[in-house]
C-alpha cells in the first residue's frame, strides 16, 4: 500500500470512528423518552419507586451523562439525584448557576404552567468533571417534576 492510501485509508477510518461517536451522545429525543419512562413507572408504580430507581441508577434512567432526577414541583426539594445525592432533600431553588442564572426556579415555574418543556442552564457534567452548557427536558407528574438533561457540545 502507498503512503498516500495509508493516508487515505486512516483519514476515512478516523471519520467513520467520529461519525459513530456522535452518533452515541445522546439526543432530545433521548431526553424525552428517559423523562417520559419515568412518569410511566410513576404511573404504575409511584414516586417511591421512581426515587428508588434513579438513586440505584437504573440504567433505564441513568445513562452517562444523560440522566434523570427529581424534584417537587411545590417545594423545589430534589427528591432523587443519581450523581449529587448529597443535594437530595435540600431545597435549592433560589441557587444560581455559574453565570447567576436561577434555573431550578425556572425548571419549577415552566413544571406548574405548562407541565413539560426545556430549561438551559449551566451544570457540572459527571463524565467530564466540568461545568457545561446543559437543556433540560422536565415533565410535571403527579407532582413531581422529572429532568433529563443533554450537555450542549
Amino acid at each position: 500500500m502507498t503512503f498516500s492510501l495509508k493516508l487515505t485509508a486512516t483519514a476515512i477510518a478516523l471519520c467513520l470512528a467520529s461519525g459513530a461517536a456522535l452518533a452515541n451522545e445522546p439526543s432530545e429525543k433521548d431526553a424525552i423518552a428517559m423523562a417520559e419512562r419515568g412518569a410511566a413507572l410513576i404511573k404504575s408504580k409511584g414516586k417511591d419507586e421512581m426515587m428508588k430507581r434513579i438513586n440505584a441508577k437504573d440504567p433505564d434512567f441513568v445513562q452517562g451523562s444523560l440522566y434523570v432526577d427529581l424534584r417537587d414541583v411545590k417545594t423545589g426539594i430534589v427528591l432523587a439525584h443519581p450523581y449529587n445525592p448529597s443535594i437530595v432533600g435540600k431545597d435549592l431553588t433560589d441557587v444560581p448557576d455559574a453565570n447567576g442564572k436561577k434555573y431550578r426556579r425556572e425548571i419549577i415555574e415552566l413544571a406548574a404552567a405548562k407541565g413539560k418543556g426545556w430549561v438551559d442552564y449551566q451544570y457540572k457534567n459527571p463524565t467530564t468533571g466540568k461545568i457545561e452548557p446543559k437543556t433540560t427536558y422536565i415533565l410535571l407528574v403527579d407532582g413531581v417534576v422529572l429532568e433529563a438533561g443533554l450537555y450542549k457540545k
